[in-house]
């Protein structure tokens, strides 16, 4: 009998089930943990995160979160803090823009913290990277 299917579990490993993700319970901080922005990934399951309160620190990405949940730079995460190092936490939960929107409405964000993802904008609504030069393109 000749198997009439597409492939075994492997092919199944690359499906995304996004109805469970999607809709999930929204958790907020505790004692002894922090809201903060990635800064910048350090590779290895670190990052660098700045802190709401604050501090930057140094943040290790949880075992049961390293291959599963990829975090970027300028994503809303959730860190436990270090009681014996306070420069040091551990990534608990990272959160999509939607919840990152949720929190700040619930007052749990800073109000003057810009949502845009790792987006530096000036007051003119540009992208501005911190280049600067000394002569305008239409003096070229």
């Amino acid at each position: 009998m000749k198997n009439k299917g597409k492939g075994g579990k492997n092919r199944r490993r690359g499906k995304n089930d996004k109805d469970e993700s999607s809709k999930r319970e929204l958790i907020f901080k505790e004692e002894g943990q922090e809201y903060a922005q990635v800064v910048k990934m350090l590779g290895n399951g670190r990052l660098e995160a700045s802190c709401f309160d604050g501090v930057n620190r140094l943040a290790q990405i949880r075992g049961s979160m390293r291959k599963k949940i990829w975090i970027n730079q300028g994503d809303i995460i959730l860190v436990s803090l270090r009681e014996y190092q306070d420069s040091k936490g551990d990534v608990i939960q990272k959160y999509n823009p939607e919840e990152a929107r949720l929190l700040k409405q619930y007052g749990e964000l800073p109000e003057n913290f810009n949502l845009e993802e790792g987006e530096n904008l000036n007051s003119e609504g540009e992208n501005d990277d911190g280049v600067e030069f000394e002569f305008e393109i239409d003096d070229i």
